[in-house]
């Protein structure tokens, strides 16, 4: 069912590399300006679009060749600056042609770290929004270590759309959707639509990546489900079909996968806890108790006394792993005491939690929980 509550008031769009580029990894103006022509309908309309793009690296790479003895993530920096400024060059002017002011915002994942830089940023989208100015998003690819990167632009145009909280978020591709087998193959069919009760299709999707894009449709996929569970309708289409884009908003019949959001919303806090796990500072180990408590239907905040383990060291207000005996990671949130006070006060009845409900998140429960 293509539902008749979808909500396109603001809409976040995230475009793949291999959208907007051809086979030799040079941007294709072409196709970029009917993504473009897409957006300006919906501008016009009054629907406020938040723009996430890759193609840098990939359009940086065309343009130069750097010298034998650079490694390749110097080679990757270069070739991000090269193709950073051919990329937004190309959609400031088309953008221009329909009337539209563009305006680029570069991340990086220290941008989502703590409350503090992620209502910055935030409040940086808002004001282009309020002022009409489309913000075109991508990954600061020159100053981003790779241990803080985005899995790749489908992890960030899922924060970006949480944060700002979008309608929906439309991430376009080179194929339709999640097919049941290998597209093209006998026998293989679109999943239309994935809900809560959806029952698992990893085993459908292929491991492999996109040629110039850092991730493939597994990421998108859990990106996807993350989302929706924010209560945001993601789409996951392909962005080299003409109007795809005003297809899906007119809720036309074409193809495409649409992850049904949430009827379920969450407070801005909880959103931006979901996208904080990389910067955790430390873990705690719970019981058995503890564990129950937090997942059953009831909601819980996280007690002194169903602490067993403090890992590593923290202070207070930062973000703290949640792990079950067997060493699962169930959830994170934001502690109301230090490493040590808690040490301290292990399994002791004390009258703040050590994690407050509203500043807890726990793991997806269509995904498994990790080892950490």
């Amino acid at each position: 069912m293509k539902g008749n509550k979808l909500k396109f008031n603001r809409v976040a769009i995230k475009v793949g590399s291999n959208v907007i580029t051809g086979a030799d990894g040079s941007l294709s103006d072409g196709r970029i300006l009917r993504i473009v022509e897409d957006i300006a309908i919906l501008y016009k309309q009054g629907i406020e679009v938040i723009l996430i793009t890759s193609g840098a690296v990939a359009a940086g790479r065309s343009e130069f060749t750097p010298l034998k003895k650079t490694n390749i993530i110097e080679a990757k920096q270069i070739w991000a600056a090269i193709g950073q400024v051919k990329l937004m060059s190309s959609y400031q002017f088309l953008f221009g042609k329909y009337g539209i002011q563009a305006g680029q915002v570069l991340a990086t994942k220290e941008n989502f770290r703590d409350r503090l830089h992620y209502l910055n940023m935030k409040n940086c989208i808002s004001a282009m929004l309020e002022n009409k100015v489309l913000p075109v998003v991508n990954e600061n690819d020159t100053v981003s270590i790779e241990e803080l990167m985005f899995t790749d632009n489908d992890e960030l145009s899922g924060m970006i759309s949480s944060m700002m909280d979008c309608n929906s978020l439309i991430i376009l591709s080179n194929v339709d959707g999640i097919y049941t087998g290998t597209p093209g193959k006998e026998g293989t069919e679109l999943i239309t639509e994935i809900d809560e009760k959806t029952e698992d299709f990893d085993h459908y999707i292929s491991a492999s990546k996109s040629g110039f894009g850092r991730g493939g449709m597994i990421t998108k996929c859990n990106i996807a489900r993350k989302i929706a569970s924010h209560g945001i309708d993601v789409f996951i289409a392909n962005g080299t079909r003409d109007a795809i884009i005003t297809d899906i908003v007119r809720k036309k019949d074409i193809p495409y996968t649409h992850f049904v959001a949430s009827y379920k919303k969450e407070s801005g806090v909880k959103k931006w806890l979901a996208h904080s796990g990389t910067f955790a500072r430390g873990a705690v180990t719970i019981n058995d108790g503890a564990r129950h408590a937090l997942l059953g239907e009831k909601a819980s905040s996280l007690l002194l006394v169903g602490i067993t383990k403090v890992h590593g060291s923290f202070k207070k207000g930062d973000i703290v792993s949640i792990l079950d005996e067997d060493g699962k990671k169930i959830g994170l949130g934001k502690s109301h005491y230090d490493s040590k006070k808690t040490e301290q006060n292990l399994g002791e009845k004390v009258r703040k939690p050590f994690i407050h409900y509203h500043f807890l998140v726990l793991e997806d429960k269509n995904k498994n929980s990790v080892m950490i």
